[in-house]
C-alpha cells in the first residue's frame, strides 16, 4: 500500500464517521458506555496510525471522532485544555521532556554523554552483543518507573549503541521492554503503593494498604508476563534467541550489520539534530565529572530519599516527587558544573535551549496522547471492554481472560496505570466470586498486573512508547512495529501458563 492509498483509506474512514453521525443524529448511550461506539476513537487512531504512520493525524482524528461520539464538538475547551492542563501533564512535560532534554542539550556542549559513552566502550563493551547487553543492564538499573527508565537508559546507552552499529529499532526495543516491566518485577517504586490503593477494601484480603502491598510482593513469580518479556529483552541482547519475530525487526538487524544504518531510509527519528549532535564548546575540557555529576545527583535524589522512606519511615513520602526534583537539580548541577570549568554561561544556557527544542515533536504526540485517554474515558472505553468479557467466565480460563482483557484495554488506552485503575476494582470480586482461594487470586492479580503492562510497551498512544523513541531516537511506528511480535510472543507464553497452571490447580 502506498502513500497514496494509505491516506485515501484514512479519508474514507473519516467520511465514514461522519455518515455515521448524520445518521445516528446522538449516538446513543448505555450506562457509562456508548456501546461498540466507545472503542472507535483509540481504535481509529491506532489504525491510522498503522495505516499512515502519521501518529499526531492519526491522534487528533481519534479526539475529533471521540468528541463527535459524546456529542463535545468543542474538543479544545471540552478535552485539550482539561488534558494538558492537569499536574501529571505538566510533570511530564517540564521534567521528563524538557528537563531531560535540556540535559541532554548541556551533555552536548559538555560532551560529557559522549565521554562516558568512550570510557564504556573501553571498559566493557566490545561490539553489537555487549552494547546490547549494557542497555539491557541499565534498563534494570535505572527500574524506577516507565517514564523515567526510558529516558534515563535510552540517553545513557544511545550514543554507545550508536558507534557500534545497533539500530534504533532494536535498541528502543530493549529501552522499552526494560522499563515498565522491570518497574513491576523490581518493585522498590510507587506501583505497589498504587495497586493497593485500587484493591483495598475490594476483597477480604485486601483490609489495608499494607495487605495489598505484601500481596504485590508476594504474587511477583506469577507476573510471568514481566518475567518473559525481560528474559526475551535479554536473550535479545546477548543474540541467544533462538528466533527473532518480526520481518520488520530482523531486517533492522541486517541492516545495521551490514550497511551501518541505525534506521531505514524513510524513517522519521523523534529526536531532532539538537539532540544528537555533540558540539563540544570550543577549549572546554571534558571528562567523566560531566555526566556522573548530574546522573548521581539524578539518582541520589530520586533513589536514596525513597529507600529511607520505604526502609525506615513506613512509606509516608511520595517519591514521585522526589523524583521530580531530582530531575531539577540534575539539570542545576549540569549548569554549575559546566560554567565552574570555564564554559561561557551563553553557551550553557544555548546548550539547554537546543536540548528543549529537541523534543517537541515528542511533547506534542504525548500531549495527543494524554487528550485520547481522556477521550476514551469520556466514552467508556474500558467500561464497554470490561463488560463484553463478563459472560466468558470459566474458572481456569479467568486469569487469561483478564490478561487479554488489561491488553486491549491498555492497548487501546495506551496508560497501565489507567488500565489498573479500571480492571482491578472489578477483578478482584469478581475473581473472589468465582473462586475465594488465594492462590486463585494471586493468579488473577499478576495477571491484570503484566497484562496491562503490555500496552505501554506495544501502544502508540502509550506514553513510554512515545518515550522510548523519543530517548533512543527512533521513529515511533518503526518501534511499534518491531516491538509488538515480540512482545506478543511474551504475552501468548504468559497466558499459556496462567491457563497451564490454572487448569492443573483447579
Amino acid at each position: 500500500m502506498n502513500n497514496t492509498h494509505r491516506w485515501l483509506l484514512s479519508a474514507l474512514i473519516i467520511l465514514l464517521i461522519a455518515a455515521v453521525t448524520l445518521f445516528y443524529g446522538e449516538f446513543p448511550k448505555i450506562n457509562d458506555h456508548y456501546g461498540f461506539w466507545s472503542v472507535v476513537p483509540p481504535l481509529l487512531a491506532i489504525a491510522l496510525a498503522f495505516i499512515t504512520k502519521q501518529v499526531i493525524f492519526a491522534l487528533f482524528v481519534g479526539i475529533a471522532a471521540g468528541g463527535i461520539i459524546a456529542g463535545e464538538i468543542n474538543i479544545v475547551q471540552t478535552y485539550f485544555i482539561p488534558s494538558i492542563g492537569t499536574q501529571s501533564f505538566a510533570l511530564i512535560l517540564l521534567v521528563y521532556l524538557w528537563m531531560l532534554g535540556g540535559l541532554i542539550g548541556l551533555w552536548n556542549r559538555t560532551g560529557g554523554a559522549l565521554h562516558f559513552s568512550n570510557w564504556v566502550s573501553a571498559q566493557l563493551v566490545r561490539g553489537r552483543r555487549s552494547a546490547k547487553f549494557f542497555a539491557w543492564l541499565m534498563g534494570m538499573v535505572f527500574h524506577q518507573g516507565g517514564t523515567v527508565s526510558t529516558l534515563l537508559t535510552g540517553v545513557t546507552v544511545r550514543s554507545i549503541n550508536d558507534k557500534h552499529k545497533v539500530s534504533h529499532e532494536e535498541l528502543s526495543f530493549l529501552v522499552d521492554s526494560t522499563a515498565s516491566p522491570a518497574a513491576t518485577i523490581i518493585p522498590f517504586n510507587v506501583w505497589p503503593i498504587y495497586i493497593s490503593g485500587l484493591v483495598i477494601g475490594t476483597i477480604p484480603l485486601f483490609v489495608t494498604p499494607q495487605d495489598g502491598i505484601t500481596f504485590f510482593f508476594q504474587s511477583l513469580p506469577f507476573n510471568f508476563f514481566a518475567i518473559t518479556s525481560i528474559l526475551i529483552a535479554l536473550l535479545f541482547a546477548i543474540e541467544k534467541l533462538p528466533f527473532v519475530p518480526g520481518k520488520m525487526m530482523r531486517q533492522a538487524i541486517e541492516r545495521s550489520k551490514t550497511t551501518g544504518k541505525l534506521d531505514r531510509d524513510e524513517a522519521v527519528p523523534m529526536t531532532s539534530a539538537e539532540l544528537t549532535e555533540t558540539r563540544v564548546a570550543k577549549e572546554y575540557n571534558t571528562n567523566l565529572i560531566d555526566f556522573f555529576g548530574p546522573i548521581s545527583v539524578l539518582l541520589g535524589v530520586a533513589i536514596i530519599p525513597y529507600l529511607v522512606s520505604f526502609f525506615f519511615l513506613g512509606m509516608r513520602e511520595d517519591p514521585i516527587l522526589l523524583i521530580a526534583e531530582a530531575f531539577g537539580l540534575a539539570v542545576l548541577t549540569a549548569f554549575m558544573i559546566a560554567i565552574i570549568k570555564g564554559m561561557p554561561v551563553n553557551s550553557a544556557i544555548n546548550g539547554f535551549v537546543d536540548g528543549c527544542k529537541g523534543v517537541t515533536v515528542g511533547a506534542l504526540i504525548l500531549a495527543l496522547a494524554v487528550t485520547l485517554k481522556e477521550v476514551a474515558a469520556s466514552v467508556g472505553t474500558a467500561n464497554y471492554i470490561v463488560e463484553l468479557a463478563g459472560d466468558m467466565l470459566i474458572i481456569p480460563l479467568l486469569p487469561g481472560l483478564l490478561m487479554i482483557l488489561c491488553i486491549i484495554i491498555a492497548f487501546s488506552t495506551g496508560t497501565s496505570w489507567g488500565t489498573y485503575a479500571v480492571v482491578f476494582p472489578v477483578a478482584m470480586p469478581l475473581a473472589w466470586s468465582i473462586l475465594p482461594e488465594p492462590f486463585f487470586i494471586t493468579l488473577c492479580f499478576s495477571a491484570v498486573v503484566g497484562g496491562s503492562v503490555y500496552g505501554d510497551m506495544c501502544s502508540p498512544i502509550s506514553d513510554t512508547t512515545i518515550l522510548s523513541s523519543l530517548a533512543t531516537g527512533c521513529d515511533l511506528m518503526d518501534h511499534v512495529y518491531t516491538q509488538l511480535p515480540l512482545a506478543t510472543a511474551a504475552a501468548i507464553l504468559s497466558i499459556i501458563l496462567y491457563t497451564s497452571i490454572a487448569l492443573v490447580a483447579f
